[in-house]
């Protein structure tokens, strides 16, 4: 490991600490979330409202001192409030094209399950590709780019779930839950005068976390894990209770989540153990469960832990 290459392990943990200085006693989504990050995939936040879902993001971009850009997702919004419009300018005789706020670094989609799958998808197609289509004209996206979409669960009304083609453009999906009665003193006391998200200082550049991200791209992974990781995938494709299995992007995505988790930890190779921990954050999602298995009061991240113990692990590294 050379001597850069520890700077930025500890501009990682760095990363952590700051901004855990806002999130209480969310150190697992905060960690999971700056992996995904580094992985360069995109997180959906699955929770009620009020728990801190939004300050995650603020914080995060904050301390990467990037284009913070938010959009609240309504019934009525279109698609061009997302990506941009190209408004006609009578003085210049020509259309000016006026960026959307998807044109930012960090991109909080703010209850994404609350606008129409059009909308949804003109937000989806630039996770994937990378750049927009507006009037016919390719515009690439800014680097670093990483979108935080938030969805309040499916139970309440007026909400479009996800197609299922869409949840799998989401390296990870996450759930942040109620802080326990303590940490929900702590936050009362530290928001008395004013609010941590004020005081929070970037310490990491723009430039910094590509490098870091090119970093991650380097971590090694053997024959024998990335066999791991694919026999795992395949194996919720077999699960007698599984009606549709993770796709191959599935097994990128885990892969990719595995070597930045194990770059925070400072390793430059992965270990079955970060398969292990990742997977249900990584597959659960992409998975659709058969009714039985409902009625037996069953959840994908349930089925994905038995494939797991139903999957041999690897036992050597080199």
């Amino acid at each position: 490991m050379t001597q850069q290459t520890f700077v930025f392990h500890e501009k990682a943990d760095q990363l952590l600490q700051n901004i855990q200085k806002v999130i209480i006693g969310k150190e697992e989504v905060t960690k999971l979330s700056i992996v995904a990050l580094l992985a360069q995939g995109h997180v959906l936040l699955e929770d009620v409202p009020g728990v801190g879902k939004t300050m995650l993001v603020r914080a995060l971009a904050k301390s990467l001192n990037c284009e913070f850009k938010r959009i609240q997702f309504t019934p009525d919004l279109l698609p061009s409030d997302v990506t941009g419009v190209s408004i006609y300018n009578p003085k210049e005789s020509k259309f000016e094209f006026r960026p959307g706020p998807i044109l930012g670094n960090i991109v909080l989609a703010d209850e994404i399950n609350r606008t129409s799958p059009k909308t949804q998808s003109a937000l989806l197609e630039g996770m994937e590709e990378k750049n927009i289509t507006v009037d016919g004209t390719s515009i690439p996206l800014k680097k670093p780019f990483f979108v935080m979409a938030t969805q309040n669960p499916i139970e309440y009304e007026g909400t479009y779930p996800l197609p299922e083609a869409q949840l799998d453009r989401f390296l990870m999906k996450l759930n942040m839950g109620y802080p326990s009665p303590q940490e929900e003193m702590d936050m009362l006391n530290r928001t008395s005068h004013s609010h941590p998200i004020d005081q929070i200082e970037p310490i990491m550049t723009q430039e910094e976390l590509i490098h870091l991200q090119r970093e991650i791209d380097e971590v090694f992974v053997n024959q024998s894990l990335q066999r791991y990781i694919v026999d795992i995938t395949s194996g919720t494709r077999n699960h007698p209770q599984v009606y549709l299995g993770a796709s191959p992007r599935g097994s990128i995505a885990l892969m990719k989540a595995a070597k930045a988790y194990a770059f925070i930890h400072n390793r430059d190779y992965i270990v079955p153990d970060d398969v292990k921990y990742l997977a249900p954050f990584v597959l659960a999602h992409r998975i659709i469960i058969t009714s039985e298995s409902k009625f037996e009061d069953k959840n994908e991240k349930m089925i994905v832990e038995e494939v797991l113990a139903q999957t041999k692990v690897p036992i050597d590294r080199g």
